[in-house]
């Protein structure tokens, strides 16, 4: 059992630090890590374990990855076609197609090194591959973490319904990414008082952008309040114009008028586990819930919000992937 008590460890470090507060991407880290030593624990048993059962297990850990690999730059790059067919060609719409290639670069270039038997390249491919495998292994973190982050359900009454703004249409028209967040906050909002709850408040949040014509916190609410909201049950926050502003500008509103207060905040599935981890910098005291997202969207959104995020932690993540070039550089000298 010693082989797993590094598993063990970490996942009660893990359950801790959920408990003390789920919004951190540290958790998201130690989820991985719980999973690669528990991975590491079953390789180092396997000698012990049945012909029958070593087997599927190696397969499982070495061969499933693989084609995983395979498999997923295949689906990135029909993705992105996709994306840049219905979105447009901006950067953004073109996270998946650039990922998927990417994945397929790195892939090509191990081949070759092999084919080659080149010393040389050999080093640097370990570099390209050494750095590729820590961003990899965030990035599977975060796609985890931010999973099951999404499956959480409100727990008793809560005094607020933020709902995140974002750009309008036409100037003052609210789009349909946006009418997802707006109809689960509603959701939220009926739920809570059909069970004799009391009744919370809907704070849209949003500014207006050079762009627009109304604030998208007014836009919101003229929506909620045409899909049959009370006027009175909805207050504004108008004044914002990014997220973080969207969420202190909201707990501050929230603060003043009802002291001890407790809120949900809603935003897009993909943005929900980056939202709620700027909401507990700002002071929250709520957790966000995600809303649906058609699913050729999905992909690229991830991957922007996994780089924000992996940038917000820029001071450690490039020292660690400077490490590893470096490494790769000294590899290659040796072995040359």
């Amino acid at each position: 059992m010693i082989a797993f008590a590094p598993a063990a460890a970490l996942f009660v470090f893990l359950c801790l630090s959920v408990r003390e507060d789920r919004r951190r991407f540290r958790n998201a880290v130690l989820l991985g890590l719980t999973f690669i030593s528990l991975a590491l624990g079953l390789l180092s048993r396997i000698s012990q374990l049945p012909q029958a059962l070593a087997a599927p297990l190696v397969a499982a850990v070495f061969l499933l990855p693989a084609l995983g690999v395979v498999a997923l730059a295949c689906f990135l790059v029909a993705n992105g076609v996709t994306m840049v067919r219905k979105e447009g060609r901006s950067l953004g719409n073109l996270l998946s197609l650039l990922a998927g290639l990417g994945i397929f670069g790195v892939l090509g270039l191990a081949l070759v090194t092999v084919l080659s038997g080149s010393g040389k390249l050999a080093g640097m491919t370990a570099m390209v591959v050494m750095t590729a495998a820590y961003v990899s292994f965030l990035f599977l973190c975060f796609l985890a973490y931010a999973y099951l982050y999404g499956r959480i359900k409100v727990r008793g009454d809560v005094d607020y319904v933020v709902m995140l703004g974002s750009g309008l249409v036409c100037g003052d028209q609210v789009p349909p990414l946006l009418a997802s967040r707006l109809r689960k906050g509603k959701q939220i909002y009926e739920a809570q008082r059909a069970r004799g709850g009391r009744t919370p408040v809907l704070l849209p949040s949003g500014g207006k952008g050079s762009d627009e014509k109304v604030a998208e916190a007014r836009a919101m609410a003229d929506w909620l309040i045409a899909e049959g909201v009370p006027e009175e049950h909805v207050r504004l926050e108008d004044r914002s114009r990014t997220t973080e502003e969207n969420l202190s500008l909201s707990a501050a509103i929230m603060a003043g008028t009802t002291p001890g207060y407790r809120c949900v905040v809603v935003t897009n599935n993909f943005h929900a586990f980056r939202a709620a981890m700027m909401a507990r910098k700002a002071g929250v005291n709520g957790q966000v819930l995600g809303s649906p997202t058609a699913a050729y969207f999905w992909p690229s959104a991830t991957i922007r919000e996994f780089a924000a995020v992996f940038m917000e932690h820029k001071g450690v993540n490039l020292a660690v992937c400077g490490s590893l070039l470096a490494l790769g550089v000294v590899l290659t000298l040796v072995v040359h």
